[in-house]
């Protein structure tokens, strides 16, 4: 299978030659990689030209427009730029982040995964951070969520779900309409990938109530945003997230801000939800 990886990038100077030496030191190598630099201030668009001059699978595009660099729509707008670069024989379509350190085995394992079960629709590792001198899980979500960090398709599920939100929330949204057009969604725990800036770092109070605006963009109710924002907060000891994740919530319908699902998804979406609710309670 030939696997095409597009990484949106912004000023990540420090890191990029990093991730994409660990590509590239694969034991399965990915036909393309694609590095988008979404007009970075530093050095990044230089390093990544040099390594496009050692390899010729990896390519530069720059992103030359200005915008408030907001966690979510940006990112996908950046990635959406690299697709149409994209070899048409490619069978796996990665989304990677430019400050990642993959364990050599991961696209070989990746592979592995897809051509085992033809029903795999997506696929991804874990995200581990460096804390006390000691490389451990950044722990967010369930097991059972692909971080955006990290996050495969077949390029058949990716069609499917019309390709990735421009909204804060895609990489929830993605899984959601991959499970419901019948595709798997699948997590490896074997896959250590170090991050090497925590998720979130530079996020503030507004980013937070935006978050809470993803609950009603997916339809969840108040029952469900309730329990997601307790969750997210209490993962953080933090209150505060808990009153900006609800406040984020009550501001988008009172906005009326688009949703993300369309209503017959919504429903799907919150019977999921629940399922998933009353199967950990009763394990």
């Amino acid at each position: 299978m030939n696997i095409g990886i597009i990484i949106p990038a912004f000023n990540e100077e420090e890191s990029i030659a990093l991730t994409l030496q660990s590509l590239l030191n694969q034991t399965f190598l990915p036909t393309q990689i694609i590095v988008v630099d979404d007009a970075s201030t530093d050095t990044t668009s230089q390093i990544v030209a040099k390594i496009c001059t050692e390899s010729p699978i990896v390519q530069l595009l720059q992103r030359t427009e200005k915008g408030a660099h907001l966690p979510g729509a940006k990112v996908v707008q950046t990635f959406n730029f690299g697709l149409p670069c994209l070899q048409n024989n490619i069978d796996i379509i990665c989304k990677f982040d430019a400050d990642l350190i993959f364990p050599p085995f991961y696209l070989e394992t990746m592979v592995n995964q897809y051509i085992q079960n033809s029903q795999l629709g997506m696929f991804g590792g874990f995200c581990y951070i460096l804390k006390n001198n000691h490389w451990v899980l950044e722990n967010l979500t369930n097991t059972d969520h692909l971080r955006g960090a990290v996050k495969s398709y077949r390029k058949e599920c990716f069609k499917a779900i019309g390709g990735l939100k421009t909204a804060m929330g895609w990489d929830t949204a993605d899984e959601l309409l991959a499970r419901y057009h019948g595709w798997k969604v699948q997590t490896d725990a074997t896959l250590h990938v170090k991050h090497l800036r925590p998720t979130g770092a530079g996020y503030k109070s507004n980013a937070h109530r935006l978050q809470g605006s993803v609950f009603y963009r997916l339809r969840y109710g108040w029952v469900l945003t309730l329990l997601a924002s307790a969750k997210l907060a209490f993962k953080k000891r933090s209150l505060k997230r808990f009153i900006d994740y609800y406040s984020g919530f009550l501001e988008a319908k009172r906005q009326k801000q688009p949703y993300l699902l369309s209503p017959a998804e919504g429903r799907w979406a919150r019977k999921y939800r629940w399922k998933s609710i009353f199967k950990k309670i009763i394990s």
